[in-house]
């Protein structure tokens, strides 16, 4: 997840990581209209509680708020529409074939702009049961404290 000057992070959904395991990571163009890329521009996205379907061999990114842009008048968009993800078919066939198994849904990590176009970085991830996300928050504990001591 760095960032190469080339990009400019919109949003991350800094929740996806604590609620899911990242099996894999892939990029994807994203449908916007002008108001939408103007919202964009101006950081005001929100990807909690957003995910992915594959339907009819096209990828659709739901439940992805990005706010009205205020200077838009009425041709302003809706801010929970669904939206076209672009991929090629090998990577649609290989998502698909991944969300079929037991346990596994795509969700949205982070949206960007990388050389002036909107990107959504979509991973493939498991859910995490309780006791894993507790097992994660202890060890980030631990390491923090380790990181203390050594100061």
């Amino acid at each position: 997840m760095v960032e190469s000057p080339e990009e400019k992070n919109i949003t991350v959904n800094r929740k996806a990581r604590h609620e899911y395991f990242i099996l894999q990571t892939y990029e994807a163009g994203i449908v916007l209209v002008g108001s939408e890329v103007k919202a964009l521009r101006q950081n005001k996205a929100n990807l909690v509680d957003s995910y992915a379907l594959i339907t009819s061999g096209e990828v659709w990114l739901l439940n992805a708020n990005i706010s009205v842009y205020d200077q838009a008048s009425i041709n302003n968009h809706d801010p929970l529409r669904k939206r076209k993800l672009l991929l090629n078919r090998s990577e649609i066939r290989k998502l698909n074939k991944a969300v079929s198994e037991k346990g596994n849904t795509l969700i949205p990590l982070r949206l960007y702009f990388k050389n002036g176009v909107a990107k959504v970085e979509l991973a493939v991830a498991t859910g995490k049961r309780q006791y894993d996300k507790r097992e994660d928050i202890a060890k980030r504990d631990l390491k923090r404290e380790m990181q203390r001591k050594f100061k």
